[in-house]
């Protein structure tokens, strides 16, 4: 039920300052080395079980959620929260019951929480935190300041400063943002960067947590971030600003190219269904084939391209038009935004 009181958040002006990246050796680091990166597997793990009778009284019995924590609050109901909470929910890691949702939206509120059967929903965030274990931190980043603010008082008001684990999803915003604007209320922080396709648990999380998020902490945040599909933890909190620009935003890149592929077949005469099958599963299919050879992409390339072949004369053309140079810039500008925000 949505509460009858109202907490407008407003936007706060974000800073055009670009900070220097730097790393502990100054350098922005153009490889992450295997010590840096670790690749967390998400597949489940199955018991090989021989006795058919009990595999099928397996299969008929419901599986039961074992809540990762007992009270998940996303600050920010928006379309990232969102895309969070589907796989949250339907793959058993959280019950609807568990989570709570605050927005200064009561539209958006509404949605989300009916959306997902989600009974808890209020605009006042002192409700919202009030014994919460997890706070994900979802909310626009120009509007980060205000709900600091806001979030520091609450927790001061409720005696709960040190003990709810802070996860943002939020591009831009390091750790030491949420460690100063919530003013020693929080200590706890982990930063991601996940992007849409999480939401059917396709999507690739990048993140880092404080020194002071222990072991059995980790290991819960990463069963929540394990649901939004494949997840690489970083020591340096750098490379959350450059997974920012490839697999945070990268989403969108393919949007446009499959955008501009679908139009092109169209305007050759394919129906617009035919000509977005033909593109869809033509993407679908070169990531997975690529996925599964493990070759290099110009190896794969080189292998569908005939000599003066109609392939040839297109990939001249993207040549021509610098697509490489093209693609390369918008990361690099999109990086440069992440730094800004």
């Amino acid at each position: 039920m949505l509460s009858s009181t109202l907490h407008r958040i407003s936007s706060s002006t974000s800073s055009r300052y670009l900070p220097q990246l730097t790393t502990k050796s100054n350098l922005i680091p153009s490889i992450a080395t295997t010590s840096q990166i670790k690749l967390l597997s998400t597949a489940p793990i199955h018991e090989n079980n021989n006795d058919t009778t009990q595999e099928q009284q397996k299969q008929q019995t419901p599986q039961q959620t074992q809540n990762a924590y007992s009270k998940v609050t996303f600050l920010g109901s928006g379309k990232m929260a969102e895309a969070l909470i589907s796989p949250l929910i339907s793959t058993n890691i959280q019950t609807p019951s568990s989570l709570f949702l605050n927005d200064v939206s009561c539209t958006t509120l509404a949605h989300v929480s009916s959306t997902y059967s989600i009974p808890n929903a209020s605009t006042n965030l002192t409700e919202a935190v009030d014994g919460a274990d997890l706070i994900v931190f979802a909310v626009k980043p120009q509007n980060c300041n205000v709900v600091f603010k806001e979030l520091t008082t609450s927790l001061r008001e409720l005696g709960q400063e040190g003990h709810p684990t802070l996860l943002s999803v939020v591009a831009g915003k390091p750790i030491k943002d949420y460690l100063s604007g919530c003013d020693g209320t929080v200590s706890k922080v982990a930063r991601s960067m996940p992007n849409t396709p999480a939401q059917i648990g396709k999507g690739i999380t990048v993140w880092t947590c404080t020194d002071s998020v222990d072991l059995e902490e980790r290991n819960k945040i990463k069963t929540i971030l394990n649901s939004f599909g494949k997840t690489i933890f970083v020591d340096d909190e750098n490379f959350i600003d450059m997974a920012t620009s490839i697999s945070g935003s990268g989403p969108a890149y393919i949007f446009l190219l499959m955008e501009a592929m679908i139009d092109a077949g169209v305007h050759m005469g394919f129906s617009r269904d035919t000509a977005t099958l033909l593109v869809h599963q033509t993407l679908l299919g070169s990531t997975m084939y690529a996925m599964e050879t493990g070759e290099h992409p110009a190896i794969l390339r080189n292998s569908v391209t005939s000599p003066a072949g109609t392939t040839a004369s297109a990939i001249h053309e993207l040549e021509r038009g610098r697509f490489r140079t093209v693609i390369k810039d918008a990361i690099w500008a999109c990086y440069r935004r992440s730094l800004e925000m």
